[in-house]
């Protein structure tokens, strides 16, 4: 891969780690201030532990999400970017585009998919 293509995707990355970083805090402030809640009713507390479910699904993803992006950064400081972790072929750049964090090509993908 080119280096003007690493610098394409790194960038890309990066400011996903920031854009998953800020929606983390700011998931993690809307808990704070949903557990700070004087609750009056059954139906109050409902609501927010309803809320509180939805937002804790969204901080697992996304940690999940941002972990896959560090460990990608990585493999663009050590030169292993874009290299299929199953057959080692090279993952195509229109599959990069769409997930810049692929650790599979599209038909690996494909077989991890049906494996599941």
């Amino acid at each position: 891969m080119q280096a003007s293509e690493l610098s394409y995707f790194k960038e890309i990355l990066e400011s996903r780690k920031e854009q998953i970083s800020s929606n983390i805090n700011g998931v993690n402030n809307e808990l704070s201030q949903l557990s700070a809640l004087e609750l009056n009713d059954e139906g109050d507390h409902a609501a927010v532990n309803n809320s509180s479910m939805v937002e804790s699904a969204i901080i697992i993803q996304q940690t999940q999400e941002l972990h896959e992006i560090e460990v990608t950064l990585g493999k663009i400081s050590n030169g292993d970017y874009g290299t299929c972790e199953m057959c080692e072929d090279d993952i195509g750049f229109q599959r990069l585009k769409v997930k810049p964090h692929a650790i599979y090509c599209i038909d690996c993908r494909e077989i991890v998919e049906k494996t599941k």
